[in-house]
């Protein structure tokens, strides 16, 4: 075998190792890192004020190509430590049954997930509503909890991001399965790997950290967003521990921004939103 082939010399990124090594450079991580917080918040800054109707093939075709981008970033700092790409993503058998079971539980996971998102998406609410007094606490249980300003703003911005019609649906589907092998990728196998790696071998810091990560690159979603979408992330990392694998967080993440996107479109096509 040829020095300069590149070897699929580490683990599995869901594998435990007591001294795991790291996938890139420092300098390579640090770059990616500050790339995402960018443009979390460049995108926070870009949908927080209203700019008239948004272009939302654009917006789509630019967010497909910096996932290309990051996608060729951590492939390059892969190459330079002779790991290939497909070790990023664990072992994966092809037959159908193994399939069938990864989808079995990636639809379990997302059930459970929006369970404990909606918990506490609540306990948000009613913490903010008691600090703010934007209610009477006597009177909390009697009434919905009317959503703050920061919610309105984020389902405002995410219905603008909703598609409208059959193109952009066709554009957003393949935008959700693009992003859910890159993000998957980057924040459950390479930046987890990274972080444990400098916490050597101290799992819980790079679940909690990529988490965070995957949190802030999502800044147009606001505060209570991000921390929503960073527990996600650690649910998404325990899933991907237990599976040994990235493919059924694969599907469950391509199924929620499905999801989430095509709900979305269709209130807005009935004027429900």
């Amino acid at each position: 075998m040829e020095q300069n082939e590149i070897q699929d010399v580490q683990p599995s990124p869901m594998s435990e190792s007591a001294d795991p090594a790291t996938v890139a450079p420092l300098w390579h991580t640090i770059v990616l890192v500050a790339a995402i917080f960018a443009n979390s918040v460049y995108g926070s800054m870009r949908y927080s004020q209203n700019h008239g109707p948004i272009n939302r093939l654009a917006v789509y075709g630019i967010t497909a190509a910096t996932e290309l981008g990051v996608l060729g970033w951590v492939a390059l700092g892969l190459r330079m430590r002779r790991i290939s790409f497909r070790s990023l993503l664990g072992p994966m058998a092809w037959s159908l049954r193994s399939i069938a079971a990864d989808l079995g539980v990636a639809f379990g996971f997302w059930i459970a997930s929006l369970c404990i998102l909606g918990t506490l998406n609540i306990a948000w609410s009613g913490v903010e509503t008691i600090v703010t007094h934007r209610a009477e606490v006597a009177n909390a249980a009697e009434r919905p909890l009317a959503p703050s300003p920061s919610q309105r703003q984020t389902l405002r911005t995410l219905t603008a991001l909703a598609p409208a019609n059959q193109e952009e649906i066709a554009a957003w589907v393949l935008l959700c399965g693009l992003a859910g092998i890159v993000e998957e990728a980057v924040f459950r196998s390479y930046l987890q790997r990274q972080f444990t790696a400098w916490a050597r071998g101290g799992v819980a810091a790079g679940v909690v950290l990529s988490a965070l990560a995957f949190g802030s690159a999502h800044g147009y979603e606001g505060v209570r967003g991000m921390f929503l979408v960073a527990v996600f992330g650690v649910l998404f990392s325990v899933l991907a521990l237990k599976r040994r694998s990235l493919r059924a967080g694969i599907f469950a993440h391509i199924w929620h921004d499905l999801f989430v996107g095509l709900t979305l479109a269709l209130l807005k096509s009935y004027r429900l939103i």
